[in-house]
């Protein structure tokens, strides 16, 4: 049996999310199937802010822009990566969050290098720890999706730091009717338990539409609100890929089933455009494989591509309809335009509007440093044999 046979039961109000945990053979078992969940949409809990220096900085990009400002103390770099390179490769990843420059001085000995000292907030995106032990570190930086580089620098005091994991986030299953597995768990004297297990959302026709994974330390089980013999359950740990609050709008509007007009997406804002990429994703996954359609002609809407979360979502629906998906940023285009996504070059795509995101997108940086996200997506298609017609 299926897991989403399960997606039905004699009540009167429909199966919203099922619970489910792959085995040592790679078989789902069902754990339980609820009618809502407190704490699905969360904001992610920032990391403490920390002050930390980079020291001998050669910068590069957006931090030769800022450096180059009278007032450059105090301005926000967004989002910046450390690459901490060993010899001739990088060994680790850190991202210092909303990073903002305090203060910045010559670097002594070298005028031409600058020391800065940054708040932001640190986390390690690989998850170890050990300190190379020679390094040079390589920053990225950037307003979009994809970052360009930023420079480098010979230390950064303050990043090798013991951090402390945040507190998680606990979610609750809303009328939960547990199968043998969670009632098993539930029956344990000590129930916190460190396991994960899928969160599975389905839309109203019992189709998965999301998956999350949630953690398993169950702290509290009462009798549910809605009554009957179903059980409310907390869990100690939602898990830490929630989507944010402004998701929730893009989610119940898939609730009704994948969309099927063209530009639903567009009202949202960047954020929202990019929670509507995430379902997409999801749901390009579901149906069985067919091959690629090669050769034809399609016309790409351009009135709404002001970013570049709406750029991916106009080129996905330009190819392959309402909410499908083609890509979410430059590396993911390059993969679909590489076959197995409904749609294969060679093939003709007329971009109507096209002034609109050359306007809107004049500042996308690309991953080699050129200032026009648009001009290098269209470059990408056409080096892979797309026929691209700017309207």
């Amino acid at each position: 049996m299926r897991i989403t046979d399960h997606a039905r039961w004699d009540r009167g109000f429909p199966v919203k999310y099922l619970l489910v945990q792959e085995d040592e053979d790679g078989v789902e078992r069902l754990w339980g199937r609820c009618a809502g969940v407190e704490g699905l949409f969360v904001e992610p809990v920032p990391p403490t802010r920390e002050i930390l220096t980079l020291r001998g900085c050669s910068p590069d990009g957006l931090l030769s822009e800022v450096l180059a400002e009278p007032g450059a103390s105090y301005r926000g770099l967004g989002d910046v990566c450390v690459e901490v390179w060993n010899d001739d490769r990088p060994v680790q990843w850190w991202t210092l969050a909303d990073a903002v420059v305090v203060a910045h001085q010559p670097h002594p000995g070298d005028p031409a290098r600058h020391d800065l000292v940054v708040g932001a907030g640190v986390t390690n995106d690989e998850g170890f720890f050990e300190v190379p032990e020679a390094t040079r570190f390589e920053l990225f930086a950037g307003t979009t999706t994809v970052a360009a580089s930023a420079g480098r620098c010979s230390a950064v005091d303050g990043l090798f730091e013991p951090r402390a994991d945040a507190a998680p986030v606990p979610m609750e299953l809303i009328g939960c009717e547990p199968a043998e597995p969670l009632l098993a768990a539930l029956r344990r004297p000590q129930r916190a338990e460190r396991d994960w297990a899928d969160l599975l959302v389905l839309d109203r026709h019992g189709a998965v539409m999301a998956s999350r994974t949630v953690g398993l330390d169950i702290t509290g089980a009462s009798p549910s609100v809605l009554g009957g013999t179903l059980v409310d359950i907390t869990l100690a740990d939602g898990g830490d890929d929630r989507p944010s609050p402004t998701a929730r709008a893009i989610w119940a509007e898939w609730y009704e089933g994948p969309p099927t007009e063209p530009n639903r997406w567009a009202p949202y804002d960047s954020k929202g455009r990019a929670a509507w990429l995430d379902l997409a994703t999801r749901a390009w996954r579901v149906p069985t494989p067919r091959p690629d359609r090669t050769g034809g002609a399609y016309d790409l809407d351009g009135r709404f591509v002001t970013d570049v979360p709406g750029l991916h979502c106009a080129i996905a629906e330009a190819l392959l309809g309402p909410g499908r998906y083609f890509g979410r940023e430059w590396n993911a285009l390059k993969d679909c335009l590489g076959g197995g996504f409904g749609v294969a070059p060679p093939f003709t795509l007329t971009w109507h509007d096209s002034e609109v995101a050359r306007r809107a997108l004049a500042d996308a940086e690309d991953p080699e440093g050129r200032p026009s996200y648009l001009e290098e997506i269209v470059r990408l298609l056409e080096r892979h044999g797309v026929t691209v017609v700017l309207r």
